[in-house]
């Protein structure tokens, strides 16, 4: 597709208004009018938003990246899939012409069916936090590739009916959105209910300053997954997360104002000031 540049004489074209009752008729289009508008151009480039970015061809997403979600290259090499080592030497040797994921396919260091299974969930997982909703207005940048390349477009429509479903079904494991952020503390119920190994293995990491997504990187997991067993385990009572830090206050006896104390009224300027104390400093010295 050749992308049409704006000229002074040829504005943008306005990015559309969320119509929700549209996108309810036709099932998608209602998480992001803008990346709605550009699967329809079929555009390629990249959507950048708040939390992380969206690589499209054709108008289909490739891949997506977000600070919140462990990406493809730990899902790959965390359990053995693939060896650190091999995924460095891919990735030094990646150039305009051969992507990452290709480069490993064609020396047999990795199956297709193991990276297109990492792929999709390093996709749906980072895609989820870059459509959360954002005050933030995105930005796309026309022709730009990513260096890992595509492995299984995801078509848009696909893609946002994944991310409704996912936010209704942790809405539903427990409605506080603040355990996917926030770091998490351990509680102490009289009678802990029995949980699964995989929620074990969460709990454990559980320190006081880690969040749900550094949890799924210590493990080497995908992140939507570490958000459902902490919603779980916070709805069970044995997660919560971290009260905020309380403001310090000043010891007793420590003085925190250097002002002096003529400063204080807010209606009195520089010059009253140095008024007031030469008459305080004259009426000492009588």
């Amino acid at each position: 597709m050749t992308a049409v540049k704006a000229t002074p004489t040829t504005p943008p074209p306005r990015l559309p208004v969320r119509d929700k009752a549209a996108a309810g008729e036709r099932g998608w289009g209602g998480v992001s009018p803008m990346l709605t508008r550009l699967a329809a151009e079929e555009a390629t480039g990249v959507l950048v938003r708040e939390r992380g970015s969206l690589h499209l061809v054709d108008g289909h997403v490739v891949h997506a990246e977000s600070p919140s979600a462990p990406g493809l290259e730990l899902l790959l090499t965390a359990h053995g899939t693939l060896g650190a080592e091999a995924w460095e030497a891919a990735a030094r040797a990646t150039d305009e012409r051969h992507a990452t994921t290709r480069l490993l396919l064609d020396g047999g260091l990795l199956s297709p069916g193991a990276l297109e299974l990492c792929h999709l969930g390093a996709l749906y997982d980072a895609a989820y936090f870059v459509l959360a909703p954002s005050s933030t207005p995105g930005r796309f940048r026309y022709g730009v590739t990513h260096p890992i390349g595509g492995v299984r477009p995801v078509p848009v429509a696909a893609l946002e009916r994944e991310t409704l479903r996912r936010r209704d079904l942790l809405h539903r494991v427990w409605p506080d959105a603040a355990t996917d952020g926030a770091p998490l503390v351990r509680a102490d119920p009289v009678a802990p209910p029995p949980v699964t190994a995989r929620q074990a293995a969460v709990l454990a990491q559980v320190d006081g300053v880690r969040t749900a997504p550094d949890i799924a990187r210590v493990l080497g997991r995908r992140a939507y997954p570490t958000l459902l067993d902490v919603r779980r385990l916070v709805s069970a009572g044995l997660v919560s997360p971290r009260p905020p830090t309380p403001a310090t206050r000043p010891s007793p006896g420590t003085d925190t104002d250097t002002t002096d104390s003529v400063g204080t009224d807010p209606h009195v300027t520089d010059p009253d000031i140095t008024l007031l104390k030469r008459l305080r400093d004259a009426l000492e010295a009588l």
